[in-house]
Parts: structure tokens; sequence; C-alpha cells
């Protein structure tokens, strides 16, 4: 797999949305957004009862941002627009009237902890360790902080946020609440996730539909929320020591 995509499928009522970048599925502006319109269809879809986010490959669920995009940010109004991105995929995730099951099969760093905790209910594997590596960049987990927040509590996010350089256990993240199983192989966590999507296909949809909207209740003002986190990113990562660190990570 060479070329970037966000495809979307439904079978038994169930929709998939798949997302995938060579580079460890990092997700520049593009793949944001088409992540973020497929999701939105993907609500309104009668097709499909409930929906399993994934990513393509059997390693990285996602590496976060695209340091090859954020690279190329040379005022606030474009990082506004970038990390916009993230906002918008999270905000698609909230507002989906569907439950969401997250298939975190690998490593998941920055932006990816923030779509693995929009996601309603995460499985994953031994080797789904995370890291919120923001502040290793010279920025800060400020787009995604909420929603890491609301999953796993305030304690446990600031951990994340301080010690950005070294990864957290899937077992930590089973224990903060991010994940709710784990499994020792993909065939067994997609064996649970079939089980329990085939359930959810089978239940009453309006029924989930207010189960989501009262679990996320206290959300409403997110749009206006993260737009505002997205601006301080943007604004972040125009200094001069950023933009040397994510070359020094880039060319590793």
């Amino acid at each position: 797999m060479n070329d970037a995509y966000v495809k979307y499928s439904v079978q038994n009522n169930i929709g998939t949305i798949e997302f995938f970048t060579p580079q460890h599925n990092s997700l520049p502006a593009k793949t944001l957004s088409h992540l973020s319109e497929t999701i939105v269809n993907a609500g309104t879809d009668r097709e499909s009862k409930v929906l399993i986010l994934q990513s393509g490959g059997n390693k990285t669920f996602c590496a976060g941002a695209s340091f090859d995009e954020i690279l190329l940010i040379e005022n606030e109004e474009q990082g506004l627009e970038f990390f916009s991105g993230f906002a918008n995929v999270i905000s698609a995730m909230r507002q989906c009237p569907k439950f969401i099951i997250g298939r975190i099969q690998g490593k998941t760093i920055g932006g990816g902890v923030g779509l693995a905790s929009s996601c309603d209910y995460n499985f994953a594997t031994i080797f789904s360790e995370i890291k919120l590596s923001e502040l290793a960049i010279g920025i800060g987990p400020f787009v995604v902080g909420p929603a890491v927040e609301r999953k796993i509590g305030t304690t446990a996010t600031y951990e994340l946020a301080i010690d950005a350089t070294h990864f957290r256990s899937a077992q930590w993240a089973k224990e903060k609440g991010l994940f709710v199983e784990i499994f020792d192989t993909i065939e067994l966590m997609d064996e649970a996730i079939y089980k329990l999507a085939t359930t959810l296909a089978s239940s009453n949809s309006e029924a989930m539909k207010e189960i989501k909207k009262i679990f996320w209740r206290g959300t409403e003002n997110w749009n206006e929320l993260l737009l505002q986190r997205a601006a301080m990113s943007g604004k972040l990562i125009l200094s001069e020591q950023t933009k040397k660190v994510i070359a020094s990570f880039k060319n590793k």
C-alpha cells in the first residue's frame, strides 16, 4: 500500500471506516478532511447501525499529525487550518449518532490518541502503546486534550502531556479507561469486535443514539473550544525551535 485513502464499507449493518497513509498512518490535511466527511456521511447512512474506525496495516494505528505538512506551515492562518482538521474529525465523531468502535491494532501517537479517545468503545492489542508527543516537538495536546481528558481523566492526561517522550503500555491505557479489552493478536481482537458490532447492529438505533447523546453530554461547546485550541497549536508551531525539532524527528 503506497497511496493514502479513506474508505467506507457496510456489511450486515456494520459500517467500517478505514484510513491509511504510508507514513505510519500519520494524517495530512486532505486525509483529515476526507475522514471527517466520511464519519459525518456514515452517521446518516441508513444501511449501517454501528461503526468501526480502523486504520490500514498491522502496525501503527495512527502516528498523529503529518510532519511533512507541519513543516510547510508559514503563518498562524495556515496553522489554524491544519490543526482544525483534527478538531473537525473529533467533532464529527462526537456528534455522530452511532456508536463508534475503535480498532486499535498498534502504537498510537499524538492526534491518534485523540481519535481513539473519541471512539465510544475501544478494542486493542498488547502492541497498542500510546504517547502524547506534542510537548516534545514544542506544542501541546491542545486539540485532542479535551477528548483524552474526558476518556481517561485529568491526572492521566496530565501525565501523558508532561512526559511526552515515553510510551505507555496498552495495559496502562486499559487501566485508565481508554481501552476496554486488549488481546494478544489482531485476530482475537477482530473476533471480539465483530461479536460486539453484530450485537449492536441488531439493537435499537434510537436507544443507542440517546445513550450516546447522554454520555457525550457537556461537550456541546466543543466545536468552538477545539477551534480555539487549534489556533493555539497553529501559533506555537511557527517557532524556529519547533521547526528544528520536527525536522530532526522526520530525518530519523
